[in-house]
């Protein structure tokens, strides 16, 4: 491995390390140290990755808005299929990489008052409800999903999505559930 690479490992330990600390311990109450720690390296070198905590937080929460970029249904395949698919794709991959689960939680957690505005703002950017408050609509105009406001479905869909997420990063052991219940309240 070349010294580049190494030093890209070690920069990915550290944004994984600091991403499952961030959930389990809150950001405000999980130290440089700690992360330093269970990396493990010394606080300076960490440092030499990352100039503060909340750099790491901005870095992690970049991520997670890069990762957030919301596929369009292509033509002609009806709403709830979409949906589905890409619920099923989602929990499928989540299983695969664990820590996406942990992200979810990171960026409900980061568009709250308090944490950094730097990367509150970030995660306040990420609007997934507008472009499938599109696709509800869509799925209403073509006889699939019942009547009602498409942004208040859409939030209640993304919320449930939400809460599953949180569920299955404290409970590895939980099964993903059947896409199919969590497009169900949108007909």
């Amino acid at each position: 491995m070349t010294r580049k690479e190494q030093k890209e490992e070690k920069r990915k330990a550290i944004l994984m390390t600091a991403l499952k600390l961030f959930v389990s311990q809150g950001y405000y109450d999980t130290k440089i140290s700690d992360i330093a720690a269970a990396v493990p390296m010394s606080v300076g070198l960490l440092f030499h990755y990352f100039e503060s905590k909340e750099d790491l937080l901005i870095e992690l929460v970049n991520m997670g808005a890069a990762g957030t970029k919301t596929a369009q249904c292509p033509e002609g395949v009806p709403a709830d299929r979409f949906l589905s698919g890409f619920l099923s794709q989602l929990f499928s991959y989540a299983k695969e990489q664990p820590w996406v689960f942990e992200m979810f939680i990171l960026m409900g957690q980061a568009r709250r008052a308090g944490m950094p505005e730097a990367a509150r703002k970030i995660a306040l950017k990420v609007d997934t409800i507008s472009s499938t408050a599109t696709l509800i609509t869509k799925g209403q105009k073509d006889g699939i999903f019942h009547e009602g406001d498409a942004n208040t479905m859409s939030a209640c869909f993304w919320a449930s999505v939400q809460g599953i997420m949180e569920e299955m990063a404290m409970n590895k052991d939980m099964l993903s559930p059947d896409p199919e219940w969590i497009v169900a309240m949108l007909k």
